[in-house]
């Protein structure tokens, strides 16, 4: 249940808490509000993505600076996809710039994000381009999706993920000290299609 609703799956959640006879740990309608704003993220629209944020708890802006800079950061990325240059150069003047002169990590962000307007965005270096890939958008929707977790009070990570992480690492310890029979995901992951 706990993978299910950190991750998104609505439907997945009421049938499991359902056949279970579980109640579910959240409001699965707040699953659906989460996905909303994940999927106006993955699509490049920071502006519904913040006018659902607010909608669904204001206070997660207001008291988390970094996202709401990685928020308008992204918006300026978008600026600069569609060839707003313009309105990119102001919108970095206005919203962002300020931010920047009072933290020195935004501003080094900053930077970074201003460099694609001096490049093609095929003859941009990788260290940059990679702020145009799907990848960062991605990278947004989940910063956003861990800080409506823990304004809900749940956690931003499947338990099973943090599990399969640990046992990794226990599987590396034991490993340096002797040989034994091991579960790794690419196994159990072979298992799964086998059967």
């Amino acid at each position: 249940m706990d993978y299910l609703v950190i991750e998104g799956y609505k439907s997945a959640a009421e049938e499991f808490s359902h056949e279970a006879g579980l109640p579910p740990p959240v409001d699965l309608e707040s699953i659906e509000s989460r996905m909303n704003i994940r999927e106006a993220l993955h699509r490049g629209d920071v502006e519904d993505a913040i006018t659902r944020m607010n909608d669904l708890n204001p206070e997660i802006l207001d008291t988390n600076p970094a996202l709401y800079f990685h928020l308008q950061q992204q918006k300026l990325i978008e600026c600069i996809r569609e060839g707003r240059i313009g309105d990119a150069l102001q919108f970095a003047q206005d919203e962002l710039a300020p931010r920047g002169e009072e933290s020195p990590e935004f501003l080094s962000e900053l930077e970074r994000t201003m460099a694609l307007l001096a490049f093609d965005a095929s003859s941009a270096p990788p260290a940059i381009a990679d702020l145009l890939s799907p990848a960062q958008r991605i990278k947004t929707a989940g910063e956003v999706n861990a800080a409506i977790l823990e304004s809900f009070s749940q956690g931003k990570e499947a338990k099973a993920v943090g599990l399969l992480k640990l046992m990794c690492w226990g599987e590396s310890m034991l490993d340096e000290r002797a040989e034994f029979p091991k579960v790794c995901p690419s196994t159990i992951a072979f298992a799964r299609m086998g059967s």
